[in-house]
């Protein structure tokens, strides 16, 4: 029998259905908002993994197009394997629950969230958190802690809670905020300059709806009294744990401080098989229980060194930050280039600009889209030490590539002012803990070396915590080992004004809002100091981009000349494509972009267009070509296809008998433009341009009957020319 509880958030119902779907599953709930439904299952299995000292969670998420009314693209119409945004998805709903399984739990475990129904207003993400809390609480895996999820915008300079996908499009903060009844548990946010305290104001903002969320959904587990299965937490031998620890102790707090990550690594890998060694091969088990506690004692010698001697691990003082070198430009054949370099940790960044043809077409549940700045982050095993195959990016490379995009996006100027499409290739070369800030701030030097004209400087640290009860330390730019065994990892990038990006996991089950607010004062601290190492290497963009870059140009004619640049059946631009070999892209709006990698070929496809779409203007003097003669006047060619009529009584301030008396066929003359009417026909006079000998005397006047016959006048163009279009063009 299903079951449903709901409660009101920002003037909209957000429902909670139970034992309706999925019922053989572990766990299952249906959550709503609007007509966005999300199906979040739970499913465990009942024998744990042997060896394996750890929670295998499995996250998936999937969004199908029947949700918004859609048949998938592509020639199978079918989904396929998961999207970039679906990964994302899981991987919100994966950070914020994992932490919160009971210790010594080492059951398989799956989640599984489906997109049912999408409204595009409200935004399923923290729906499949919700859902994923309902199905796991509401379930008997032992799951004690329900959790709840908003976002939070800025709209007006007033906090919103759970705005709509279109208020969101006019808020300069988008924020994630996942929290237990103890305090904050995840917090995902992009941002356009929000200052430390607007950030810390709608984390506040966001916990007592969280809390709504969360009681109701333990006012209703009391009713329906389930019980938690019973399993065995397999938890570390601790009489032995002890004796290995009085044993190798001493030596592996020595070697945890050894200086070079990589010495230290070697140091402590000395004696893990030391101790290996000593256990005969035949007893796996015992090996594999060894190694375990090992782990445990280096974490807890780790956190002592922290907690107790207020020392880290590589020597430095609490808020230190790793030595910083820069190098731009080291790669000559790039657009851009840049190598940044924070203790251990080096990330290579590049940059690529393209044309609008190199744009990112996104097929999602809405209108397709399109996507000109692009972040790819690559994590090749050599830089950890590691021998692996080199394999298509997975979740953690898709996770830290989105993040150092969206922070560096604010900073990327838009189209009409820099009409490129952008690539940034992050390639992690080294690693010893914040390879994704090392990507914002390798990547935004790369731009900068590119000559993109950046509106703002981005720069990313990373801040962490190690926690025992009331007592913490918080560490500004953490190491590998400090991120291993520490108990936060709270990424924040921003500019000298404000946030724009924020990502915060936790292996704790949540922390405090004051914890927050200090770990946000000591990560801006740390990004003015890393700003103003990138800027003393690079002080701003570069004033020209690279000349192995594409060139483009924008041109904005009037629309009604569109047709005149196509030609019939694209006569014209095919031509102009053939001379110049540019990429030119044409837009019903009288918007033209022309790219080549040759300047002059960019210079002369912009002239030709130019030639073919200039007008007329009032008063000016253009010196044409007789093209027709008529009894009445002249037609004068005084641009490419625009022509006007210069009629007898405007050639001469004396009285013309007959025009072919004054001119003839292909005769240049130079013209004054008198008026362009409303029917565009141009007016031209000769005689305008000289002075009149006989200021009293006109010199007579013609016959009516060549005045008449000025019906005739028409504006002519070539063979294309009069052509309207509404048509989209790329050549």
């Amino acid at each position: 029998m299903s079951q449903t509880i709901s409660l009101e958030i920002n003037n909209r119902i957000l429902s909670i259905e139970i034992g309706k779907v999925g019922k053989q599953a572990d766990g299952s709930a249906l959550v709503r908002c609007g007509d966005t439904i999300m199906f979040v299952s739970a499913t465990s299995k009942k024998e744990a993994r042997e060896g394996k000292p750890f929670l295998p969670l499995i996250v998936d998420y999937r969004e199908n197009t029947y949700a918004a009314g859609k048949i998938p693209g592509g020639f199978f119409k079918r989904e396929g394997r998961p999207t970039e945004r679906e990964i994302l998805v899981a991987r919100l709903i994966d950070r914020p629950i994992r932490p919160l399984f009971p210790e010594g739990y080492f059951y398989e475990t799956q989640v599984v969230g489906l997109l049912l129904s999408a409204d595009l207003e409200n935004e399923p993400d923290t729906l499949g958190i919700i859902g994923a809390s309902a199905a796991l609480y509401f379930s008997d895996i032992p799951f004690t802690k329900p959790i709840g999820a908003v976002k939070v915008g800025l709209i007006n300079d007033r906090y919103v809670i759970n705005p709509t996908a279109k208020e969101l499009e006019t808020s300069p903060l988008n924020l994630l905020v996942v929290g237990t009844e103890d305090g904050i548990g995840m917090i995902e946010a992009g941002a356009k300059e929000v200052d430390e305290e607007k950030m810390l104001g709608a984390i506040a903002a966001a916990m007592d709806p969280i809390r709504a969320i969360i009681e109701i959904q333990k006012e209703h587990y009391q009713k329906l009294n389930i019980k938690k299965r019973e399993f065995t937490p397999k938890l570390p031998n601790q009489a032995k744990m002890d004796e290995f620890e009085t044993k190798i102790g001493p030596a592996l707090f020595e070697a945890i401080q050894t200086s070079g990550k990589k010495a230290s690594e070697d140091a402590v890998d000395k004696l893990l098989k030391g101790l290996i060694e000593a256990i005969p091969e035949e007893n796996e088990d015992e090996r594999a229980e060894a190694k375990d506690l090992f782990y445990r004692i280096q974490e807890k010698l780790s956190r002592k060194l922290i907690l107790d001697q207020r020392k880290r691990v590589d020597g430095r003082q609490f808020d230190d930050i790793r030595p910083i070198s820069i190098e731009v430009g080291m790669l000559p054949r790039t657009h851009g280039s840049a190598l940044f370099t924070r203790g251990e940790t080096q990330c290579l960044a590049t940059v690529t600009l393209g044309t609008v043809e190199d744009v990112q077409r996104l097929d999602g549940l809405g209108e397709e889209t399109k996507k000109r700045f692009m972040l790819h982050y690559n994590f090749p095993p050599f830089s950890v030490g590691e021998v692996a195959f080199l394999r298509g990016p997975g979740r953690r490379e898709i996770g830290h590539g989105a993040l150092a995009e969206k922070s560096i996006l604010p900073c990327i100027p838009d189209d009409e002012k820099f009409p490129y499409t952008i690539r940034i290739v992050s390639d992690i070369l080294e690693s010893n803990g914040s390879s994704s800030m090392a990507s914002v701030c390798g990547g935004v030097l790369s731009l900068m070396d590119a000559g993109v004209p950046l509106t703002m400087i981005v720069a990313g640290i990373a801040i962490g915590l190690v926690k025992d009860n009331d007592r913490y330390v918080i560490l500004t730019d953490i190491a590998g080992l400090e991120d291993h065994f520490g108990d936060m990892d709270f990424k924040v990038a921003g500019t000298e004004k404000g946030i724009t990006a924020i990502q915060l996991d936790l292996k704790i089950h949540a922390i405090s809002l004051d914890i927050v607010k200090e770990a946000l004062e000591k990560a801006r601290d740390a990004r003015l100091r890393v700003l103003a190492k990138m800027k003393e290497a690079l002080p701003a963009p570069r004033p020209d981009i690279s000349p192995f870059a594409p060139h483009i140009f924008i041109l904005f004619i009037n629309p009604e000349k569109v047709g005149d640049v196509i030609g019939p059946a694209g006569k014209i631009i095919k031509r102009i494509v053939a001379l110049t070999k540019a990429k030119i892209d044409i837009d019903e709006t009288g918007k033209i972009v022309i790219a080549s990698t040759d300047m002059e070929a960019a210079e002369k496809a912009k002239q030709m267009i130019s030639e073919i779409t200039a007008e007329a203007e009032v008063g000016k003097t253009y010196t044409g070509k007789v093209v027709r003669i008529e009894d009445y006047g002249a037609f004068v060619e005084i641009l490419p296809n625009l022509v006007g009529l210069m009629h007898i009584s405007e050639i001469a301030h004396y009285r013309v008998k007959s025009v072919r008396d004054v001119l003839k066929l292909g005769q240049t003359v130079s013209v004054k433009v008198l008026n362009i009417e409303d029917d565009n026909k141009i007016k031209l006079s000769m005689k305008a341009l000289e002075e009149n000998p006989n200021p009293e005397g006109s010199g007579g006047s013609h016959d009516d009957g060549n005045r008449d016959r000025e019906s005739g006048d028409k504006r002519s163009r070539g063979s294309h020319g009069g052509q309207r279009s509404d048509r989209k063009g790329r050549f």
